[in-house]
């Protein structure tokens, strides 16, 4: 039976971080608009900021994200100066009563810069924005990057989590995606930020990867375990070599099929329960007492190009090249190429070359859609009561589904659309089911489980 759910729901759809996805934004929407949409946040708007970093020493073969590979210093210097402008110029269109409640720096590698530069971006931010007291400053580290200064900077910009990514602690995975990361290097960070008071970290795994068997995901899950992390993502890794070429460097044949994927995937995720961890969605666990935990329990766990979390901000601001920003009017894309990026920071301020505007639907299907990624269900009555009459089309389409399905993987239950514990792993494909642009888009996709 589980194989032939596996054949029938593990095809290619979107990962759902939005909805609309990505592959549906366009240029009708600049940075005219963008900045319409800035100057309307006032003090009913908490923020969450994220700034995107596009460098790293070295480029990991199984990476999808948006970065390039430098070795000298001197262009980050430049991004920098330029990423500061749009700081300022974006900063100058947001109301000062707009408060941040979070800040995360992505990539690339944010670990790469410079101690002087990670503190003089902070004050670039404290300088544009208000943050509140409580607000998480969030940081993606690379072990090979840090030191002892660096270490010290991050406590400086007041880091409180530091987020990780470990893939696979076996020699030849890591040879094989270019991402080589003892577990002793790995440790060493954990120790060091936990020093200096940082008081949530998270750890990412992936399995999916070229050469990893059960053995060597096992033996990685035990070790992470060991470090008592506060959260853990457990990734599939997503091979999508048409759009990241650098993918090509895996050997496809070295690829687990999609029958060992899941089993991986279940077996990494009982590991990780029996440790003492609560899933979160499909693909997140933390501690009991983790924010995110207690998010999921409440019924207020959220889903953004961040993943889950439990910031409640309405609004999401994107700094940096390709970074995308969620609005409660839409959706916006910075200028992917560096280049051109730099360009448009330095002569306006921003960036923005794509985007969307929400619509009703819009709004209702990614509320549908955001409810099934993080609690497996949505409510008729919530619907109904958020979206009075154009509820009624998606309510009708969750029962034609429910009542069509032969495989048992949802249910209508007490005026509720959920999936049961067969479905649970084909969130992906069911969310997808309510996305009424998926059919007309251009986009591809990685594989579901």
């Amino acid at each position: 039976m589980q194989n032939s759910l596996l054949a029938k729901y593990s095809g290619s759809v979107p990962r759902y971080t939005s909805y609309p996805t990505a592959p549906h934004f366009h240029e009708g929407v600049h940075c005219g608009k963008y900045a319409q949409w800035l100057g309307e946040l006032g003090s009913q708007h908490d923020l969450s900021l994220y700034v995107h970093i596009p460098y790293c020493d070295r480029l990991c073969w199984f990476c999808a994200c948006h970065t390039k590979h430098t070795l000298k210093y001197e262009p980050i210097e430049t991004y920098l100066a330029s990423l500061k402008k749009e700081i300022a110029k974006v900063g100058s269109l947001v109301s000062r009563e707009a408060k941040v409640s979070g800040l995360h720096f992505g990539g690339g590698s944010p670990t790469m810069l410079k101690p002087q530069d990670m503190i003089d971006l902070m004050k670039a931010f404290r300088e544009a924005f208000d943050f509140r007291d409580d607000a998480e400053i969030s940081v993606e580290m690379d072990p090979n990057d840090l030191d002892e200064p660096r270490y010290d900077a991050l406590a400086a910009i007041g880091m409180t989590r530091a987020s990780l990514g470990v893939q696979d602690f076996d020699p030849k995975v890591q040879k094989t995606i270019n991402r080589i990361q003892t577990f002793e290097q790995t440790k060493s960070v954990v120790d060091a930020v936990r020093a200096r008071g940082v008081h949530s970290v998270n750890c990412d795994i992936l399995y999916g990867l070229p050469y990893q068997t059960m053995e060597t995901l096992e033996a990685t899950v035990d070790d992470i375990v060991s470090l008592s992390p506060d959260r853990i993502a457990l990734f599939g890794y997503a091979h999508v070599p048409w759009m990241k070429k650098h993918q090509t460097m895996i050997p496809e044949e070295a690829l687990p099929d999609v029958e060992m994927r899941f089993a991986q995937m279940t077996r990494a995720a009982d590991m990780l329960v029996a440790a003492g961890y609560e899933p979160i969605g499909i693909d997140h666990f933390a501690r009991p007492d983790d924010r995110l935990a207690v998010a999921a329990r409440n019924g207020k766990l959220r889903r953004n190009f961040q993943g889950y979390t439990d910031d409640a901000a309405e609004a999401l601001i994107g700094f940096g090249a390709s970074s995308i920003g969620q609005l409660p009017q839409g959706y916006v894309q910075n200028m992917p190429a560096t280049g051109e990026y730099q360009r448009l920071a330095d002569t306006d301020g921003l960036t923005v070359v794509r985007g969307i505007e929400l619509t009703d639907d819009d709004r209702l299907r990614a509320h549908v859609i955001e409810q099934i990624m993080c609690g497996f269900a949505f409510s008729f009555a919530t619907v109904r009561k958020l979206y009075p009459g154009i509820g009624e089309t998606v309510i009708a389409e969750a029962r034609q589904y429910a009542a069509s399905n032969p495989d048992g993987i949802c249910e209508i239950v007490a005026d509720e659309f959920r999936l049961t514990e067969a479905g649970k792993p084909f969130a992906r494909s069911v969310a997808a089911v309510f996305d009424s642009y998926l059919a007309t888009g251009k986009g591809r996709h990685s594989i579901a489980v």
